[in-house]
């Protein structure tokens, strides 16, 4: 799964790297370097305007979401938070995914992500049952980009107040060889030469769509030790994406 990341980009940066038409982000972005459900995050959404020909990629758009989707039918936010991830394995066939999954495709940028895994175990009292002591690892690309996270994207009007919330979930695949000793699930990734295909809202045949579900080449990330400070959400900063 993907619970954590971290994203240190200026919008500057992501309009660069990820080549965005359209920003719809409002004020300037802050660094996270601990990344949490619930919190808003910076996404990449296709859209198809007037100004878009048939047969020419989506307009890029980049706008502020927040993670954990949050189905159109829910009757509260509440259940965003059980939401954070979407197996792709299973996308077109649960009820809070397909409609999303079908025409709103998101590109999650991110410097890398965080996993935890049980390494040691840690020593208890006589008579108290032990647990494994759990190391944090950051998981990068090896040459320093930005990673693109496969993910959907919802629209949810809040029944109380009226207003309109943008919600995202990340898709998770099976981990390649590298990373899959620390955990058995990891982030989809899009290569950028995939990013159009991907955003692309217009609709399209099931089987199709599951063919974009291809993760990215493997032998790209790099995954090292990071200090525990990262399990505490109100930590934040770029100590704490740094090695031991």
């Amino acid at each position: 799964m993907c619970g954590r990341y971290a994203t240190s980009q200026t919008s500057a940066d992501l309009i660069r790297d990820f080549g965005a038409d359209l920003v719809s982000l409002g004020d300037e972005l802050e660094p996270d370097f601990n990344m949490a459900p619930t919190k808003q995050a910076p996404v990449l959404v296709g859209r198809r305007g007037d100004g878009v020909s048939d047969g020419a990629p989506a307009q890029r758009e980049l706008l502020s979401a927040r993670w954990g989707l949050i189905p159109s039918w829910a009757k509260d936010a509440s259940i965003g938070a059980r939401m954070i991830n979407a197996r792709a394995e299973t996308l077109a066939e649960k009820p809070s995914f397909r409609r999303a999954f079908a025409k709103r495709r998101t590109l999650v940028p991110a410097d890398g992500y965080y996993e935890w895994y049980a390494s040691e175990v840690e020593e208890k009292k006589p008579g108290e049952k032990a647990k494994a002591r759990k190391q944090p690892f950051f998981i990068r690309s090896k040459d320093g980009s930005p990673l693109a996270m496969a993910g959907l994207h919802e629209f949810w009007k809040d029944p109380a107040s009226g207003e309109w919330v943008v919600s995202f979930t990340i898709i998770t695949t099976t981990a390649e060889d590298s990373v899959g000793h620390l955990h058995e699930r990891m982030p989809l990734l899009v290569d950028p030469g995939g990013w159009d295909e991907w955003l692309d809202p217009a609709p399209r045949p099931t089987d199709e769509l599951m063919e974009l579900l291809t993760p990215a080449a493997p032998g790209l990330l790099d995954a090292y030790p990071v200090a525990t400070a990262v399990n505490q959400v109100r930590n934040n900063g770029p100590e704490l994406i740094a090695p031991l």
